[in-house]
């Protein structure tokens, strides 16, 4: 597919409120600091505000407690690099959000698409973004070339991903075919690789997210999206968490008891696995409040030199909505994508703030420095915060390495 460029982005200050928690508990109104532009007049609404809706263009921070302010930086911008929702409106920036260093490039999965013929499945579409930026220090993205590419025959209906090797590693939630989804590895430019595709014969799911450790295995979620959306068999396995060893061929189960596991990340030292539990979303899209938006806490433990997950335990409940997408900075803090933006713990579960993104997010991952990218369904956000060293996402691949 032909691809097309953005040249119209422009850093904007990003707008900081500060919230006591205690008057969100009683639902009293809140203070508000707003670093380089004058102080508005009047009371604002607790975090019990309207959420932005995805036509809005504008991204503010809530900081909810004094250690968020290390996270974001006195200064904070926010940069709109793509945008359907004045055009086709599809969702082409839904999961996966892959950066790869070495090339400054982002690679994005769709949600379902509707196919060219009524008959057909939905489809998926994967995004090929190559940044281009202004050689001032900070580097901010002044053009984006984007590039839709269908995935290949061998892995169909890709969802989230990881920085792998010399490429990607990318989950494929397979079709109603037998035989097919599972992870692939996919070196840049070249066609992907399969790397798992069953458990002992059976057929996965919809594998959805993943997460790279530093000793090479991965960890992977595979819950039962394909088929509530009709396009994948109906399951031979529960919805587990999986631990495959590519050196070994070990493949395990590792936690079970997760109705719908989504979004997976490891801490900085490899200690506790993070899982989101995205239940409350039913099958029609609808959701249920009485059911698990919830993120869970693992920790790894060695039995017999092979890692187990024990003591599983809430670790955070969304604020707004379900949480989606996970990853952890070098100093442990958990970010989650929820439908308020991204909501951001400390690594004992204290809520330190929320960036609120018109329409929510769904995934992310770090970029260069203190740059996070932001999936919102319809849009593509970046945004700068204040420390560069926090950046967290695995072990560095080859590539990476060649980067730094």
């Amino acid at each position: 597919m032909a691809s097309v460029t953005n040249h119209d982005i422009f850093e904007t200050l990003c707008e900081i409120e500060v919230v006591d928690l205690r008057a969100v508990a009683l639902r009293n109104i809140t203070s508000r600091t707003n670093p380089g532009r004058p102080e508005p007049t009047g009371p604002r609404a607790t975090h019990h505000r309207p959420l932005k809706t995805p036509g809005q263009d504008d991204i503010s921070i809530v900081q909810y407690h004094p250690d968020l302010g290390a996270i974001t930086g006195p200064q904070p911008t926010f940069s709109l690099l793509l945008s359907t929702w004045e055009s086709s409106g599809n969702c082409f920036f839904h999961e996966a959000c892959v950066y790869l260093p070495a090339h400054d490039e982002l690679y994005i999965t769709s949600n379902l698409l509707q196919s060219a013929s009524s008959a057909q499945h939905p489809v998926v579409i994967i995004s090929r973004l190559q940044l281009s930026r202004n050689p001032a220090p900070g580097g901010a993205v002044e053009s984006v070339s984007w590039q839709k590419l269908r995935p290949p025959p061998n892995m169909p209906m890709p969802a989230g991903g990881a920085m792998y090797r010399y490429g990607i590693l990318f989950c494929s939630q397979g079709t109603t075919a037998p035989g097919t989804g599972g992870l692939f590895y996919m070196p840049r430019g070249q066609r992907p690789e399969p790397v798992v595709t069953n458990f002992f014969g059976r057929d996965f799911n919809s594998v959805h997210s993943v997460a790279v450790a530093r000793d090479g295995s991965l960890w992977f979620t595979d819950p039962c999206h394909g088929f509530e959306k009709e396009f994948r068999q109906r399951p031979q396995l529960p919805s587990q968490i999986y631990r495959y060893d590519p050196a070994t061929g070990d493949l395990r189960v590792m936690a079970d008891g997760l109705d719908r596991p989504h979004g997976i990340a490891l801490s900085p030292d490899e200690s506790t696995v993070y899982v989101t539990d995205t239940d409350a979303v039913c099958a029609d899209g609808t959701q249920d409040p009485g059911r698990a938006a919830t993120i869970y806490a693992f920790d790894v433990m060695k039995r017999f030199s092979s890692p187990f997950l024990a003591n599983k335990r809430v670790f955070a409940y969304a604020l707004t909505g379900i949480p989606k997408g996970l990853v952890c900075d070098n100093r442990g803090n958990v970010y989650a994508g929820c439908a308020d933006g991204v909501e951001i713990w400390n690594a004992g579960g204290t809520i330190l703030g929320v960036i609120e993104v018109p329409g929510g997010v769904t995934s992310m991952s770090f970029g260069r420095g203190g740059e996070l990218f932001l999936c919102a369904e319809q849009r593509l956000w970046r945004v700068r915060i204040g420390v560069e060293d926090w950046a967290f996402s695995g072990p560095l691949s080859p590539s990476a390495r060649d980067f730094h």
